[in-house]
């Protein structure tokens, strides 16, 4: 019972260590060269999975409110200010994929709609609790382009 409790109390010591050695690029020092952002801005795995989800979370980025997605087709009231999400995947490569969800301005100029979701210039009077925050975490980031490379 000893032993078995030792392991799991290392097994939860290397899962902090792991979690906390995770690195992310800080949003002012991402680069996007040419529409596209080559490097990941978060070295946690990325999972298209939880990107589904976080794409479909109303909470977050509310990606549903300006996209079509077919891919949801359970979720209810898919915006149309933005282009469909259907073959997104095969439009774009992932690294122009994480360019357009890191900031869009940078990718389209400053007439899009679209904010940018890992950038602190996320538009004017922004509410003091927002202020200095991205939208998404690096991690989301990730996770929401691999989700969307899988909608060809």
């Amino acid at each position: 019972m000893l032993s078995a409790r030792l392991t799991l109390a290392a097994a939860a010591l290397c899962a902090g260590i792991t979690a906390a050695a995770a690195k992310d690029i800080p949003p002012g020092d991402v680069k996007i060269v040419d529409g596209k952002l080559a490097e990941a801005v978060s070295d946690t795995a990325a999972s298209a999975a939880d990107g589904r989800k976080f794409f479909a979370d109303r909470k977050l980025g509310n990606c549903l409110a300006c996209h079509a997605n077919s891919d949801l087709s359970e979720q209810q009231f898919h915006g149309e200010v933005g282009p469909s999400m259907d073959g997104v995947g095969a439009r774009w490569t992932p690294e122009e994929l994480r360019a357009i969800v890191v900031n869009s301005k940078a990718v389209f100029g400053a007439q899009t709609v679209m904010p940018g979701f890992y950038s602190l210039e996320v538009g004017k009077d922004v509410a003091e609790k927002f202020q200095g925050k991205t939208i998404l975490s690096a991690e989301q980031v990730e996770s929401i382009v691999a989700y969307l490379a899988t909608l060809k």
